[in-house]
């Protein structure tokens, strides 16, 4: 019983842990390295290269590639040809109207 709960806390802190490392990592922007710097000054460049989405350098064989697997995915699923296959879907779910219950005694 004893061991249990202590295997049960050594995983949840071990959980815990690469969570904690995991949120703190990008804190510590600063490297001492020069080439742990030049790697996040390369990966901050490609960043800002890739806002918006979009691919970053693509050559027109990778544009046709990707136009492609869209147009296979939405023939696939169905699209009606308006629907963006690139963006999440919107979920709405209507308010369900419950009939109160009432007990007699």
């Amino acid at each position: 019983m004893l061991s249990q709960s202590i295997l049960s806390g050594v995983r949840v802190l071990r959980v815990e842990a690469r969570r904690s490392i995991g949120i703190v990592a990008p804190a510590l922007s600063k490297a001492s390295d020069p080439i742990q710097q030049l790697f996040l000054d390369k990966v901050r460049e490609y960043k800002q290269k890739s806002s918006g989405g979009k691919m970053v350098d693509p050559s027109p064989e990778i544009e046709r590639e990707m136009k492609n697997e869209l147009e296979r995915v939405a023939k696939q699923y169905g699209s009606d040809g308006k629907t963006d296959m690139t963006k999440f879907p919107d979920f709405k779910f209507p308010e369900v109207k419950v009939d109160p219950i009432t007990s007699t005694n």
